[in-house]
């Protein structure tokens, strides 16, 4: 069982508008990794089956795309053939691409005044709060000038 030294250039996973792709996908995944699951009889199946814990029936439904609806099946297939588990969801068609992109980078964002952070930081010291309080609505007005308005650096 030989395992590629090379590292891949991440991408973004794509998810599989076929069920069948996950299959393929993973055939070659494990081709890459030395496992030789070009049939029934080639033995990689068994081999990945008992270095994977997963079972070799498992196996088998994962390659005819048989995916199960039990994610923590596919967190084990993930971790055997060393691939982040979100891109397997993805590939199983478990969450879409961008349900992923949502989940990884969300676009809302919550804005708070500098009292309501200085209370999420617990700063409670009178003094110790009005400086804070001054200093990050220095900071925001420095970080977005008026027009005709004075920055810092001059």
């Amino acid at each position: 069982m030989k395992e590629s030294k090379r590292r891949a250039t991440p991408t973004r996973p794509q998810a599989s508008p076929d069920p069948a792709d996950f299959g393929s996908w993973l055939a070659v995944r494990l081709g890459a990794l030395g496992f030789d699951v070009s049939g029934p009889r080639s033995g990689g199946r068994a081999q990945f089956a008992a270095k994977s814990g997963l079972s070799p029936s498992a196996v088998t439904r994962f390659l005819k795309s048989e995916l199960p609806t039990d994610t923590r099946t596919l967190r084990t297939l993930a971790e055997a053939i060393k691939v982040p588990y979100a891109e397997v969801l993805v590939r199983a068609g478990v969450i879409t691409p961008d349900e992923l992109a949502a989940v990884q980078r969300p676009t809302t964002t919550r804005h708070i005044t500098p009292d309501q952070a200085a209370d999420e930081l617990g700063i409670n010291d009178p003094v110790e709060r009005k400086v804070f309080v001054n200093m990050a609505q220095t900071l925001s007005r420095s970080t977005a000038p008026e027009e005709g308005g004075q920055q810092l650096a001059d």
